[in-house]
């Protein structure tokens, strides 16, 4: 989906007329029919991850795990499980976990009646031990250990796993050592592949076309749930599940929303930010713009300031560079303007970025003390933020993805106050 320029000038411009009577609600409707029946599903071409680099996932986990001298990894059902099986599995409170060992196949603990339901979707390992509804999952979690020939050593739990889960194994199994399986899942996730970065950057350009006809549709005295609806209309349009949140005026402020009563006015800052997953893989991205009047000096110049930060964040991501250094270089930018210093408000209240890729904060964040050195396949968002209680805030989040000749960007930065996007 694209909107040309003067076509955005125009939409904005109606939709701003706000809704006065029946004829300019009638009008209004007459807009958001021509935005939203404008846009395509942009999902008909996408690739998804095959098991053979599922297959070489587990192959690079086995190796991490004998270099950190673990065992098995036990997996609960979650972004992990999906990473490396393809599996996507609800979770409650019957365990259904999957076991990798360092050496052997994966094999599966499920409940007995959920089992050929499991059966149908295991493209990886063959194996699927049940347990029935008085006996003890954790029991037949230890028996899948023994039977790799595991007597002593250290078992990795991955993060999600949930505590029943690890008391029920570690009480089943107590000889062993239990540890984080953090060396085998952050070494193996964070660093994406090209199919994995392809997924990412429709995830990035289907939730660009979204608020692009979103942005359109502000009109007075809407709410920020009123946006957001219109927002998952239009991922729906576009062939996903997505989400878009918004806050208006002082509430911007707040980096993740207020509890206020907020209806859009003329001259309100709008702060936007989520986005979408293809084929599990997320985006996300922040836009701010101010509906309806020209900005003032005073938004003009904090924006202006967000856009040098995220531009002296971006330019300090380096191969080899510690993770750390981008939120050095993007918060000197706002502490040198006079604001913070440090997290205080007014100023940039929060870590400059997180690392993305299956979940929206992963591994990999930009925020002082990180000293992971950035390496090719690594993503992470570049978003400091200006906050100024009472007033309103700005934020700009683009994504990035580092190469050997540094980052690359997912989404294109705007470019001024009043270009959210570049079109």
């Amino acid at each position: 989906m694209s909107i040309k320029r003067r076509d955005f000038i125009r939409l904005s411009g109606l939709a701003a007329a706000g809704v006065n009577g029946l004829g300019a609600r009638a009008g209004s409707l007459r807009v958001m029919t021509s935005v939203l029946d404008g846009l395509r599903p942009m999902t008909g071409d996408v690739v998804p991850i095959a098991v053979e680099e599922r297959q070489a996932r587990i192959l690079k986990a086995q190796r991490l795990m004998v270099e950190n001298k673990i065992e098995a990894l036990v997996l609960d059902s979650g972004t992990s499980m999906v990473y490396f099986t393809g599996i996507g599995w609800g979770q409650s409170e019957r365990p259904m976990v999957a076991v990798i060992p360092a050496k052997g196949e994966v094999k599966y603990v499920s409940p007995a009646f959920e089992a050929e339901r499991l059966r149908e979707l295991i493209k990886i390992g063959t194996e699927v031990r049940v347990w029935e509804e008085h006996e003890s999952p954790y029991k037949v979690i230890a028996g899948i250990l023994k039977d790799y020939g595991i007597r002593t050593g250290n078992i990795g739990m991955e993060e999600r796993v949930r505590f029943f889960i690890f008391d029920g194994v570690r009480k089943e199994a107590p000889q062993l050592n239990y540890v984080s399986g953090d060396p085998v899942t952050m070494n193996c996730r964070m660093i994406k592949s090209a199919a994995e970065l392809a997924l990412m950057q429709r995830a990035n350009d289907i939730t660009v076309a979204a608020y692009k006809a979103s942005i359109a549709l502000l009109h007075e005295g809407m709410t920020p749930a009123d946006f957001s609806s219109i927002a998952a209309d239009a991922f729906s349009r576009l062939g996903v599940r997505g989400d878009l949140s918004a806050n208006f005026g002082p509430a911007s402020a707040y980096p993740h929303g207020s509890i206020q009563t907020q209806h859009l006015q003329k001259g309100d800052v709008v702060i936007m930010d989520d986005g979408c997953k293809v084929q599990g893989y997320c985006s996300d991205i922040s836009r701010t713009v101010v509906f309806g009047a020209p900005p003032t000096k005073r938004q003009r110049e904090i924006w202006d300031l967000e856009k040098r930060a995220q531009a002296a964040g971006f330019a300090a991501a380096r191969v080899g560079v510690p993770c750390e250094q981008v939120d050095i270089a993007a918060r000197k930018v706002i502490t040198d303007a006079g604001f913070g210093p440090g997290y205080k408000i007014p100023g940039l209240p929060h870590r400059t970025g997180h690392g993305i890729g299956m979940d929206i904060h992963e591994w990999g964040n930009m925020v002082l003390g990180n000293k992971q050195p950035l390496q090719p396949g690594m993503c992470f968002s570049v978003e400091p933020m200006v906050a100024i209680y009472g007033e309103f805030g700005v934020r700009l989040e683009d994504c990035a993805y580092m190469t050997e000749d540094g980052p690359r960007w997912f989404s294109q930065p705007s470019t001024a106050i009043d270009v959210p996007f570049v079109v």
